[in-house]
């Protein structure tokens, strides 16, 4: 395996790693994580619902990006997510700073995979 391959393949496990490890932290700890919905979110849906929900979504995310296939679409996918989650909790940028890299991490695999989507 050449050295880009590895580079490209260290991305997609450390971006899925973030998502998988948020997913099941608010399973064990809902009360940790609910407080990063915006309020008019918790508003629309329960938090017995929109927890789990977003849950279950960054576990089939991680898994959709680790699997490689649609990586362009689940890259920005991912990439939407973060923005949403650094917008909505700016001003806890003390806590949020690493979703900023992670952000980065989701955008360089957009680029990355902008050509692959041309070949579907």
């Amino acid at each position: 395996m050449d050295k880009e391959k590895v580079a490209f393949l260290l991305l997609r496990i450390g971006l899925s790693f973030a998502f998988l490890y948020a997913a099941f932290s608010s399973f064990l700890a809902p009360s940790n994580w609910i407080g990063y919905f915006p309020v008019f979110i918790r508003n629309l849906v329960t938090e017995n619902i929109l927890l789990p929900l977003f849950s279950i979504f960054e576990i089939t995310l991680a898994l959709w990006i680790l699997w490689g296939k649609y990586l362009f679409y689940s890259s920005v996918l991912a990439s939407i997510s973060l923005l949403g989650i650094i917008i909505f909790n700016f001003n806890q940028m003390d806590i949020i700073f690493r979703d900023v890299s992670i952000l980065l991490m989701a955008i360089s695999l957009v680029v990355y995979s902008y050509n692959d989507k041309l070949k579907l």
